[in-house]
């Protein structure tokens, strides 16, 4: 009887060692996979956390463009400034010049013949060294706009001449001013230009401020701005420079 039972325990028995074995392969399959998630999910980890840190020095690196930007900004500003007032310097110093070289002071009446250049047409004006800024007895003013700046044209009143003959003078606004009258505390803004006028030898660019003022005795005032540097007054004297009278 024993040998009849030993094939059916040998069977039995390799069944058992079948059975283990595989149990076996399968849990190290499962470790193995499990161990390669583990490994996956480490490097997923380190690649974010190195995205991480690229993503903080990217964003380092456009702050300190960003800085540097800015710097350069401010310097080019200080460098327009800078070449901003060494052009107006050198503009103040050119219109101050006098174009007269003669040893001895210009001597200018208290009414002298001004020729305004743009117009080629010629001017009573009062020398009034008490005025600081000279200025036009401009009517019809009328303000406009050329190629992005403000300009004004006008007509010189001049009671002399008749008023067809009168010529529009046009000019770009320099500034403008405020003027309070003594009588009123109300202030009026006045247009300022610039015109090139000829008294006798003397040729120059002065500023003229603009207004209707119909009870000025003539059409042009020169203040002493204009007649500093380069001229002498004599009150007692008229068309010191003018030929034509």
């Amino acid at each position: 009887m024993f040998k009849r039972l030993s094939p059916i325990l040998a069977v039995g028995l390799l069944s058992g060692c079948t059975l283990t074995n595989g149990a076996a392969y399968h849990q190290e399959t499962l470790d193995a996979i499990a161990q390669s998630e583990t490994n996956i999910a480490n490097k997923v980890q380190n690649l974010e956390l190195q995205l991480s840190n690229q993503s903080d020095y990217i964003e380092s690196l456009e702050e300190e463009i960003i800085a540097l930007s800015n710097e350069v900004e401010v310097h080019l500003t200080t460098l327009e400034k800078q070449q901003v007032e060494e052009i107006e310097e050198e503009e103040v110093i050119v219109t101050r010049v006098p174009v007269v070289s003669n040893e001895q002071p210009t001597i200018l009446g208290a009414i002298e013949k001004v020729t305004i250049e743009s117009i080629k047409q010629k001017f009573d004006a009062r020398v009034d060294t008490g005025a600081t800024t000279s200025s036009l007895n401009a009517v019809d003013i009328k303000e406009f706009e050329r190629n992005g700046k403000n300009w004004v044209k006008f007509h010189l009143a001049d009671k002399s001449q008749p008023a067809e003959v009168q010529k529009w003078i046009e000019a770009p606004v320099v500034r403008y001013v405020k003027i309070r009258q003594s009588t009123s505390d109300e202030t009026e803004r006045r247009a300022v230009i610039e015109l090139w006028v000829k008294v006798g030898k003397i040729h120059e660019k002065a500023q003229f401020t603009l207004a209707d003022r119909s009870q000025m005795s003539h059409p042009v005032l020169l203040g002493r701005e204009f007649i500093k540097d380069i001229a002498l007054v004599d009150v007692s004297k008229k068309y010191v420079q003018t030929e034509d009278k």
